[in-house]
């Protein structure tokens, strides 16, 4: 199979939206939600996840309205509420009352958006080095976010993203920027995030009083080293959600799913079979 074949996986229309989800396993409901990388996908994001939460749970895992292989209308304001909508909109096109939701950092602001707004739509949480809280942009996520294509940056992205650096090979960096100028890909990821973007970390922020209301079990993983979203939103996550478990990962950057991917895979689904 190809690597673009792969990444596409079921089609169906969500609020009007032509949407790209997979769909496997049985069970309890788990959806996973992507970050926000250039030429992101689902299966890009989760190819790791996907099986290994698979034999337990129903795992759905979409491309986000804006990213991967999901429509991308036009004239449409790339936000937090429409982000949430396309989320809930595709937990109803699938007759889904309630998933634990499995967010990567955009996707655990999103996450996190989903349990605020439709907490009764959320069973429990699992938030990886998420965004969510009010933070200071690092340099790394004004790189991700500012990326202009060429395989020289994207090899510079992947070495920000990975704490081993001999997970960026150039047959990586050669793959992620071909993803990255697909057509649609990169004119749709230039306008959701453009200078000066502290705004766009603000803008998926909530308060410490929505986010101290949540009663959902949460567990909250993150790098330690991590250059993209800072150790310490984990900390701040942790210190106000009530029913929460945090979880560190040493000698790791943004990729804990990737670069932990045993270990991860095992505690979230230690996590959620309880």
């Amino acid at each position: 199979m190809s690597q673009v074949n792969q990444e596409i996986g079921r089609r169906i229309v969500v609020a009007g939206i032509e949407t790209n989800y997979h769909d496997l396993g049985e069970g309890r409901p788990v959806l996973l939600i992507h970050g926000s990388g250039p030429g992101v996908s689902a299966w890009a994001n989760w190819r790791l996840t996907i099986p290994a939460l698979a034999r337990k749970f129903r795992v759905i895992a979409p491309d986000m309205v804006g990213f991967g292989f999901t429509e991308r209308p036009e004239q449409v304001e790339y936000n937090m509420d429409l982000w949430v909508e396309h989320a809930i909109g595709l937990l109803d096109a699938l007759g889904i009352d309630k998933a634990s939701v499995v967010g990567n950092s955009f996707g655990g602001a999103l996450a996190l958006g989903m349990a605020i707004r439709r907490p009764e739509r959320v069973d429990r949480l699992v938030l990886m080095g998420s965004v969510g809280v009010h933070f200071e942009i690092t340099e790394g996520l004004d790189k991700v976010w500012g990326y202009t294509p060429s395989i020289e940056n994207m090899k510079e992205l992947l070495d920000i993203f990975a704490y081993d650096r001999a997970l960026v090979t150039d047959e990586l960096a050669k793959m992620r920027y071909e993803a990255s100028i697909r057509p649609g890909f990169q004119e749709s990821f230039s306008a959701m995030f453009p200078a000066p973007r502290q705004r766009w970390v603000d803008a998926m922020a909530f308060s410490d009083q929505q986010i101290g209301a949540l009663a959902h079990e949460t567990l909250i993983i993150h790098g330690r080293e991590d250059r993209v979203i800072p150790f310490d939103n984990a900390l701040k996550l942790f210190s106000l959600i009530n029913r929460a478990q945090l979880h560190g990962f040493g000698r790791c950057g943004h990729w804990t799913q990737i670069e932990h991917a045993q270990r991860f895979n095992q505690l979230v689904l230690n996590f959620l079979d309880e």
